[in-house]
This record gives structure tokens, sequence and C-alpha cells, in this order.
């Protein structure tokens, strides 16, 4: 099993809803908080920056 450096969001306060982020060879990896060693979504970069500039624009979203 890989073993990534997670980061946790800067907007998250202390609790269990929170998206960690890790980035290795090229992909963003994506989890939640409450297992992060359990399901993981994997990005290329574009989508997540593309991602990233939805969610600036509408904070309320996601």
């Amino acid at each position: 099993m890989t073993t990534y450096a997670w980061q946790k969001s800067s907007y998250c306060s202390e609790g269990d809803s929170c998206v960690h982020v890790a980035e290795s060879a090229g992909t963003i990896h994506l989890t939640e908080s409450a297992d992060p060693r359990r399901a993981i979504l994997d990005a290329h970069p574009a989508a997540f920056d593309a991602l990233l500039a939805v969610l600036k624009k509408d904070p309320h979203r996601g």
C-alpha cells in the first residue's frame, strides 16, 4: 500500500469531515479525513486546478 503525505484543508476545523490532499508523480490524491487510506480519488493536476477554480468562484458549492 502506498503511503502519501496528506495535507489537511486549511478550511477544515477540528472534526471528521475534512478533505485531505497529497501528490505523487504527477497525480493529485484526495480523500476524506475519516478514513484517508480507504477511498482515494486520483486526479490529474489540470483537473484538480479546474475543481479549485470552480470552488473558488462559488464557496458554497461542495
